[in-house]
């Protein structure tokens, strides 16, 4: 920054002017660029862009109509609704109307990437839902120093830029090295359980088939319930508290894990997902969704859910799902399904190491986005920094 300093005070020592952001970027409607169909799918080769958090949609078959942008020729996608606005490199597609594509006009006195910056320290949120670069946005001055200056100051933040992505991809990296680390060491401990016999979930307790009920069943207020999709997006291994409530009206209607049962799923877009388990901890019953069945035995029901993920019991239930769009698992199928049951003691033993490894990987999970965050607030500080000037008068 004292770079800067000096910079500053020898090619500018008397202020930086202003200029709109109009008089600089060029805009684009994105009319030819907007995908036609939302089938999107991860083996497809171009993805369809949305300026907010998301940003990546899904990636499309579609080959015409592909704004081509490059490391060489970039372009800011700009949502004309929320001026949420995002860098983009390389080909995509967009997906909505509202998307403005903006670009740097030739023989300005500003590099976009500089601009893209000095973007990001314009404090605007819109108040009401119309388009704003037009008749807003475009007209936010921002300094516009010696192509020098902006140079260094580009250097400087696209440094931080890429050690945040380093940093991100170091603790991603930890995360799984520790997830794998945990996922064998979890296998071993069932697998390997002193004095196990390898017996069917359907010879050591019993599955009971939940009760439907819908969205509009859904209340902020009501009976505590698990739903099939909240076993696998929402829950660890286990629970004491739902995450959704449904009519109080359906008491009588519903079914219920007891405490100490585990849910199974038994529906889930993936292989994977389906026949997950939770164990419900709970002081009360919970209501169950007929997509799920609830497991009633004498095993330690964490015990279970641990069993649940190990590779073992992955295999042996591939042979029950149906490949269906959805895929389906049905109580019969779980019954069938074989593991390791040692006595209580061990089986409390084998949770109670189990808790202490995931509560371990867990940390390492909650410490990523805080890491990533301080990073971003430093980031922020020093970008700020950068691109206060004294005003030129």
């Amino acid at each position: 920054m004292s770079r800067i300093d000096e910079m500053l005070q020898e090619l500018c020592p008397d202020g930086v002017p202003t200029m709109a952001l109009g008089e600089l970027l060029d805009y684009e409607q994105p009319g030819k660029y907007l995908v036609s169909s939302t089938d999107y799918h991860n083996d497809h080769k171009t993805p369809v862009l949305t300026a907010g958090q998301t940003f990546i949609l899904g990636y499309t078959n579609e080959v015409d109509g592909i704004y081509s942008a490059s490391a060489g020729h970039p372009v800011l996608i700009f949502d004309d609704f929320t001026t949420a606005f995002r860098w983009v490199d390389f080909p995509f597609k967009a997906k909505s109307s509202a998307m403005k594509m903006l670009t740097i006009k030739p023989n300005v006195p500003a590099l976009f990437r500089y601009v893209h910056f000095a973007m990001q320290c314009i404090g605007y949120e819109p108040q009401d839902h119309a388009r704003h670069w037009i008749g807003k946005y475009s007209h936010f001055r921002i300094p516009v120093p010696p192509l020098e200056v902006q140079r260094e100051i580009v250097r400087v933040l696209d440094q931080f830029i890429q050690l945040e992505v380093e940093l991100r991809a170091e603790l991603a990296a930890e995360l799984e090295a520790r997830h794998r680390q945990y996922a064998c060491y979890r296998d071993k401990m069932v697998s390997e359980a002193v004095g196990a016999e390898h017996l069917r979930l359907g010879d050591v307790g019993t599955f009971t088939r939940g009760r439907r009920f819908t969205k509009n069943d859904v209340v902020d207020d009501g009976i505590p319930s698990i739903h099939y999709g909240e076993i696998y997006t929402e829950y660890g291994t286990s629970t004491d508290e739902a995450v959704r409530h449904v009519r109080v009206e359906l008491r009588d209607q519903l079914r219920y894990a007891e405490p100490g049962s585990v849910v199974f799923a038994g529906v889930g877009e993936t292989v994977e997902d389906v026949g997950k388990a939770v164990a419900w901890l709970g002081n009360e019953p919970v209501a169950t969704h007929d997509d799920t069945f609830v497991f009633t035995s004498p095993l330690n029901p964490k015990y279970v859910a641990y069993a649940v993920q190990t590779k073992n019991f992955q295999r042996q239930k591939e042979r029950y799902v149906s490949r269906a769009k959805v895929k389906r698992l049905s109580s019969t199928g779980l019954a069938d399904i074989k593991i390791p049951v040692p006595n209580l003691a061990v089986q409390a033993r084998i949770v109670e190491a189990l808790d202490n490894f995931e509560a371990l990987v867990n940390d390492i999970k909650s410490e990523l986005p805080a890491e990533i965050t301080l990073r971003r607030k430093q980031y922020e500080h020093y970008r700020d920094h950068l691109l206060t000037f004294k005003e030129a008068a």
